[in-house]
């Protein structure tokens, strides 16, 4: 599975988990630490760590575990490390307060249409 594909695989399960606000964004001419971050929100802690336990554990089946996982404990922003891809889950509050997006606008964005649900 190369790094596109894995960052489809990402938002499908972050969907399934009713993730809110799924992007992607393509870093790799950017920084070297990844290709691709998956950015969703989920409404409060226990769906944040749901999600976060629902990525790892589907992708740990495909064979692919986490280079490090922070955050999890308070849960307000957990980052999962897959080497290309990097998974940020936020509470809502805290992912406006980053912003993310922002800080990465002069990355393009994936287009994520055939991957979510409506």
């Amino acid at each position: 599975m190369n790094a596109l594909e894995l960052t489809y695989e990402i938002a499908k399960i972050l969907d399934s988990k009713k993730g809110e606000d799924i992007k992607a964004i393509k870093v790799q001419e950017l920084t070297s630490i990844g290709d691709y971050f998956v950015i969703a929100s989920g409404a409060n802690v226990p769906q944040v760590k749901a999600m976060s336990d629902e990525v790892e554990e589907k992708l740990s089946k495909l064979g692919l575990e986490p280079k490090r996982i922070e955050g999890y404990q308070t849960a307000s922003w957990i980052l999962l490390d897959y080497y290309d891809v990097i998974v940020h889950i936020f509470l809502k509050e805290t992912r406006d307060f980053y912003s993310l997006e922002r800080l990465w606008s002069d990355a393009g964005q994936v287009d994520l249409s055939g991957v979510l649900t409506d």
